[in-house]
């Protein structure tokens, strides 16, 4: 089983400078993935990068949320708001209610087949009576077609 910590994985700044991510999960490589799921740091408002070809997930983590402007209206989401899906060329403005938030990303390659499943828990997580498939906050699990490894 690897286990990767979010800590562990480093920054990377936004080339508009509106925040910064940590990424969790590439694959199957960096430079030309299939699925990414991305932890994201949005310091400034501004609108998000566009990535045609892409159906996107956003959930709101920490911090007081964010509106963003998508082609079917405003949406507020806020730590437990329910997550958003939106075509990667929708490029919505985000603007930030009150200060940074932290947040989770999944962007799946449209059409692109995958049989990954995972879970990503922003609290403490017991599905069982066993501690060894306890879940600490900020930490996730991947389900691949043929195992299981935790994440983040």
């Amino acid at each position: 089983m690897n286990i990767v910590h979010l800590a562990d994985c480093p920054f990377v700044p936004w080339r508009n400078g509106g925040g910064r991510t940590r990424e969790l999960l590439a694959w199957p490589s960096a430079s030309d993935w299939q699925v990414r799921v991305s932890v994201a740091e949005i310091e400034a408002d501004g609108p998000f990068s566009p990535y045609p070809g892409i159906d996107r997930w956003f959930a709101v983590l920490g911090g007081a949320g964010v509106v963003l402007a998508l082609p079917q209206g405003e949406v507020t989401l806020r730590p437990g708001s329910a997550a958003v899906a939106f075509a990667g060329e929708a490029s919505p403005a985000c603007r930030l209610i009150d200060g940074p938030t932290q947040d989770l990303n999944l962007m799946l390659r449209r059409g692109a087949p995958t049989s990954w499943r995972g879970i990503f828990a922003d609290g403490a997580l017991h599905w069982s009576d066993d501690p060894s498939v306890a879940l600490p906050a900020l930490r996730g699990w991947r389900l691949g077609a043929d195992s299981m490894e935790r994440i983040a």
